[in-house]
């Protein structure tokens, strides 16, 4: 060459040319590699088509294990969700027999519909969020349907303790509570409940549930038994034929216990009924007449206020004669 020309190469351009030569050098071996792999793999050269098959079969063999695990969690969360709906739906049945609603109403599936406006698919992340949310949802509606259940049957318990079932089902209602003409005597006296015309043998049922307290024969009632249901509420039958319960029995609501007589200071066959307050007499008609009108919670309050709402229910007593009312 005509003309000759001098490089110098400090020490820090000696190693920046370097790690520029490396770094050439690697891009050129990894495009070398991808280029000859790539062939490989599509061509079936036989070392590397081995290991692009292992390499895809390790991959998959990843991803199935991920979704199984996945998979196992998930159902898993749907075996949880399926003990605690069927748990649901017993509690719903159960509620709503308390309640009086029909449990087919409640299994029917509600309507829905609508335009389609379409999303993306969920995510493994999203869908475990949602049967979490959901398991929560459902744990508290469980509890909430324990406490409703918990209450409906306190309510009813406490209305089985009301008298307000007939006490004879085939007979006819004769002389009523209240000041009266007495049969025997001609003598106006105080009636101390209702009489029912029937024939001897007549069913004489329960008018609620309780503990038979008393059962002997009276003087003036006959074959009697009282029944105690709590709260200082009390109800009494009289002039039995035959008596069907014991003293200490505990008998549930429209239970037969006794057979229509005329036992005792009877002019006939009848039954004799009475319900007390505290022992004091109250006419049994204006309970028979609430068991027809008013509803299970009402009771409810009569038997969690004792005595005294019983006594609202049915008033107070006069005994005063006539001449002096």
């Amino acid at each position: 060459m005509a003309r000759s020309r001098a490089i110098h190469l400090s020490g820090a351009k000696l190693v920046l040319s370097a790690v520029a030569a490396s770094f050439a050098l690697m891009l050129v071996a990894a495009g070398l590699y991808h280029w000859v792999f790539l062939k490989g793999a599509r061509e079936g050269w036989p070392i590397i088509g081995s290991l692009v098959r292992l390499v895809v079969k390790d991959e998959f063999e990843q991803r199935d294990r991920f979704m199984r695990e996945n998979l196992d969690v998930l159902a898993r969360k749907l075996g949880d969700m399926q003990a605690k709906m069927m748990q649901l739906e017993a509690l719903g049945e159960r509620v709503s027999g308390l309640a009086g609603v029909n449990p087919e109403e409640i299994k029917r599936p509600p309507g829905q519909g609508g335009a389609l406006v379409s999303g993306r698919a969920l995510s493994i992340e999203e869908l475990q969020d949602t049967l979490r949310d959901l398991e929560g949802l459902t744990d508290q509606r469980t509890d909430l349907l324990t406490v409703i259940e918990s209450r409906l049957f306190d309510l009813k318990v406490r209305s089985m303790l009301v008298p307000t079932q007939q006490p004879i089902q085939i007979g006819n209602l004769g002389s009523v509570f209240g000041w009266r003409i007495d049969p025997i005597t001609g003598r106006s006296a105080l009636h101390t409940g209702l009489d029912y015309q029937a024939d001897v043998g007549a069913a004489i049922l329960a008018a609620a549930g309780g503990v038979v307290v008393t059962q002997e024969y009276h003087p003036a009632y006959g074959n009697m038994i009282e029944v105690d249901h709590g709260n200082d509420l009390m109800t009494r039958y009289a002039h039995a034929s035959k008596v069907l319960v014991k003293k200490g029995d505990l008998i549930r609501r429209g239970q037969k216990i006794a057979e229509v007589g005329t036992t005792g200071r009877s002019t006939g066959p009848h039954l004799h009924f009475e319900v007390l307050v505290q022992g004091v007499p109250q006419d049994p008609q204006k309970f028979l007449a609430a068991g027809k009108t008013v509803g299970t919670r009402e009771f409810a309050k009569i038997g969690s206020h004792s005595a005294a709402g019983a006594l609202s229910l049915a008033g107070p007593v006069d005994k005063r004669l006539p001449s002096q009312r």
